[in-house]
């Protein structure tokens, strides 16, 4: 692994066709560190999507000011770690705003089908906004927020643990001591520093953190596989470099389905990214 490895996931390469104008191919690797268990990251996933759409409008000569704004995937099957193929179609490029479609598929099969709307996030203080319970969080986690190592129980199952840096606030996130609480789950996250110094790798990081947190039905004793079906992540704004605060919640969770929430906050206070996902309940 090398000290870049969410630029290196994110990281796509045209390839070359004669697919009509507007249409290109692209080739990608996901290393097994992005993945939950044998299966890859569905944040991730989102994030690569992103990175494709991205590349497409820059190779029509686009703003390198643009970023992914709006990222919508349904997710159709889910791949393994190993090579990738994505498809872009490029559908609309106005003034300010862009439009893409992604599909990421491996081996023939599609996995990922997705809309992404790109221009220039917001880089002035808000108008106004409401503070959420991320924000009130440390910027930095404190000392008794639990380390996820890849040698953590937690780690063993989020590859990820190996190639980020991730702390949990274990007040939350109940299920780390056998215990059941609310549907919320807080914790800290930050890309490595290879990482962290490319700003569209960080940003592409930020919109993965959408997707970061363990299933917040851990915390009702529900266990298992909790796939997504659908996520839609936010970019709000670029995030400044240190600490990302994370907090999952659900309001409503059904007998098949629940939705689940993700708020990210950077080291400045500011929210960076907001995301709704609709997911399985675990059997």
């Amino acid at each position: 692994m090398t000290d870049q490895p969410f630029r290196d996931l994110t990281s796509v390469t045209r390839v070359p066709s004669d697919a009509p104008e507007g249409t290109a191919l692209w080739h990608a690797h996901i290393a097994p560190e992005w993945s939950i268990g044998p299966k890859v990251h569905g944040g991730c996933m989102l994030a690569v999507c992103a990175s494709a759409a991205r590349r497409s409008v820059l190779d029509a000569g686009v703003d390198p000011i643009t970023q992914p704004l709006a990222v919508s995937a349904s997710f159709v099957a889910a791949p393994e770690p190993g090579d990738v193929d994505l498809t872009t179609v490029l559908r609309k490029q106005g003034k300010q705003v862009g439009v893409v479609d992604v599909e990421l598929s491996q081996a023939g099969r599609v996995a990922v089908r997705a809309t992404i709307t790109l221009g220039t996030p917001d880089s002035e203080k808000p108008v106004h906004s409401v503070p959420h319970r991320a924000s009130v969080m440390p910027a930095d986690p404190p000392a008794e927020s639990v380390l996820i190592t890849p040698d953590h129980p937690m780690g063993r199952i989020v590859k990820f643990a190996s190639a980020s840096r991730l702390r949990i606030d274990a007040s939350t996130a109940r299920f780390l001591d056998g215990e059941e609480g609310e549907p919320v789950v807080s914790m800290w996250t930050q890309p490595l520093p290879g990482d962290e110094a490319d700003v569209d790798t960080s940003v592409l990081f930020a919109l993965m953190c959408g997707d970061v947190s363990a299933p917040v039905t851990m915390n009702l004793g529900r266990f298992g596989w909790v796939p997504t079906v659908q996520l839609t992540a936010y970019l709000r704004q670029v995030p400044a470099p240190g600490w990302l605060r994370v907090t999952a919640e659900s309001s409503v969770l059904g007998n098949t389905w629940f939705e689940e929430d993700h708020t990210v906050v950077d080291s400045t206070g500011a929210v960076v990214v907001q995301s709704r996902q609709l997911a399985m309940m675990p059997r």
